[in-house]
């Protein structure tokens, strides 16, 4: 349904790609022009999504300003974009994540700033139109389409390793697409074998009734995909370099919305259109999200990088996210949805401030720094804000849904709970071990005796993040409630779903059983003399 009657889903989707078509009509000289545009296109792009939040109705689980035009007639693909209670908050992060990437760009982004923003205003419009697809198809080209600005930030504008971190995160995720685009076309093929139809509309491909056998396959060629671009543990390792690479804003872009790719797909795809299989993978899934969980936070503590470190802790809080999910259950799908946007506030304004400090000291090693809190007390402030965020104190935004996880963890498999609590620990240990060396140190080297405090463009920055953290931690209704009918019903219809598949095995299994009954009754018997 479409309460708008405007096509609002495609407006918000495709304005950034017109931003980015203006500003390659920008002589690239112009940099403070090509700045200001950027970040007054990418700010117009916020407000312009602002209807969607005011006119989605809470009480409905079913797709909400949808748009459905045909594409491709002849092969059954679709301009077909939706949104729900699922969807609707990632989309608001992504609008409002990347003017304040634009902004922290300004004096750190010198040379070709032209291509660098028009890279920002199209990962933008990727982005947005992978949470927004209900067709495989379309879904999967702006799966890929995200790939491209993504690698040329990391390659353009990155470190001194950033062609190396480019090429694997590139290799890393392009490798895993393959798998799903070899599920997608298998199940639109195997639907036009059930029901005469070439289709890949999502919604109805819910509906089919896939053999188990077949499921197993279908769901692992999305599993990695999926698990890859989350990153879980073990396809990790091209997230530290991609991260320590990445420009800041890449760094934040990335940790804000492309690693929730991953997270959302499980959502959207792989655990509804094969819930018996996933039923399945439950315990290797929740395995690999509390061992994530511990490596993260573990290796994070030994890192003597900045950036190094909240690389590693998004592997730990990604983990938090995955066992949430996987818990099935309303507490632990809310809760992997709201830490996924508590991510993106929390580590995304880590990922600012180190790059502050990297501005002004050209380095990020923790042994360069301490004692700084006394020369820079504003920026001492939103770091200490952003620590609290990450380690989930309460009243903060990462408490509520560290909280929820694990509630809705304990329900399903307490074990794998408990052991999970430990990674909240040891994430307070290496954060506040980390701030204190940074920051509350003797100020013995005369570097960090020169350093300036945050100037008014770093403190507009910084300063809807840190609100956002106590607004969320106070405040969870305003952004759950709109959860609840999706959530409730992806439960109920995969709950029934499970059940159907899991009656159809027994059944199966029955069948065999007797069949080898009846054939040994009938075995003749031989008698010797």
């Amino acid at each position: 349904m479409n309460q708008l009657n405007f096509p609002i889903i495609s407006l918000v989707t495709f304005f950034p790609l017109f931003g980015a078509l203006i500003l390659m009509m920008i002589k690239k000289e112009k940099k403070d022009f090509l700045r200001t545009t950027a970040l007054f296109l990418s700010l117009i792009e916020f407000v312009i999504s602002f209807p969607i939040l005011i006119f989605f109705k809470s009480g409905t689980h079913e797709m909400q300003f949808v748009e459905r035009i045909p594409w491709i007639k002849s092969v059954g693909i679709n301009y077909f974009m939706g949104i729900d209670g699922i969807s609707l908050w990632i989309i608001m992060l992504t609008t409002f994540l990347t003017p304040i990437c634009i902004l922290s760009s300004w004096s750190y982004i010198q040379k070709w700033v032209k291509e660098y923003m028009i890279c920002m205003l199209f990962l933008e419009t990727a982005m947005i139109g992978a949470l927004v697809s209900l067709d495989l198809i379309l879904f999967y080209v702006f799966w890929e389409l995200m790939l491209i600005p993504m690698y040329m930030l990391i390659g353009v504008w990155g470190g001194p390793r950033r062609i190396y971190a480019a090429i694997k995160f590139f290799l890393y995720t392009a490798a895993g697409s393959v798998f799903m685009l070899l599920a997608i076309i298998f199940l639109y093929y195997y639907n036009y074998k059930i029901t005469g139809v070439y289709t890949f509309n999502l919604l109805e491909l819910y509906n089919l009734n896939v053999p188990v056998s077949t499921q197993f396959w279908l769901c692992t060629a999305f599993f990695i995909s999926f698990a890859i671009k989350v990153p879980m543990f073990p396809l990790h390792t091209w997230l530290p370099d991609a991260h320590v690479e990445a420009p800041t804003a890449g760094s934040v872009i990335l940790a804000g919305v492309l690693l929730k790719m991953g997270t959302y797909g499980f959502l959207r795809f792989a655990m509804p259109l094969f819930p018996y299989a996933t039923h399945q993978y439950v315990p290797i899934i929740a395995t690999l999200s509390v061992i994530g969980i511990i490596y993260g936070a573990m290796v994070a503590m030994v890192q003597t990088d900045i950036k190094k470190l909240v690389a590693y802790s998004s592997v730990s809080h990604l983990g938090y996210v995955m066992l949430g999910i996987f818990a099935l259950n309303m507490q632990g799908i809310e809760g992997g949805l709201y830490q996924m946007l508590n991510h993106g506030i929390s580590t995304g304004a880590l990922f600012l401030i180190v790059g502050m400090l990297y501005e002004r000291r050209h380095t990020r090693q923790i042994s360069d720094f301490g004692g700084i809190a006394k020369v820079m007390p504003v920026f001492a402030t939103f770091f200490i804000i952003a620590t609290f965020s990450s380690i989930a104190v309460p009243g903060t935004n990462g408490f509520v849904g560290e909280f929820m996880i694990l509630v809705g963890a304990y329900r399903t498999y307490p074990v794998f709970s408990i052991i999970a609590v430990s990674g909240a620990i040891l994430g307070a240990m290496y954060m506040l071990w980390m701030y204190q060396r940074v920051m509350f140190c003797p100020l013995d080297n005369p570097e960090n005796k020169k350093l300036k405090d945050l100037n008014l463009r770093e403190i507009i920055t910084l300063l809807p993040l840190a609100v956002l953290v106590f607004v969320m931690g106070f405040f969870p209704g305003l952004f759950l409630r709109s959860m609840d009918a999706s959530v409730n019903h992806f439960i109920n219809n995969y709950n029934t779903r499970y059940e159907m598949y899991a009656q159809q095995e027994n059944d199966s299994k029955n069948i065999k059983v007797t069949a080898q009954f009846e054939e040994q009754q009938n075995i003749p018997i031989s008698i010797k003399d």
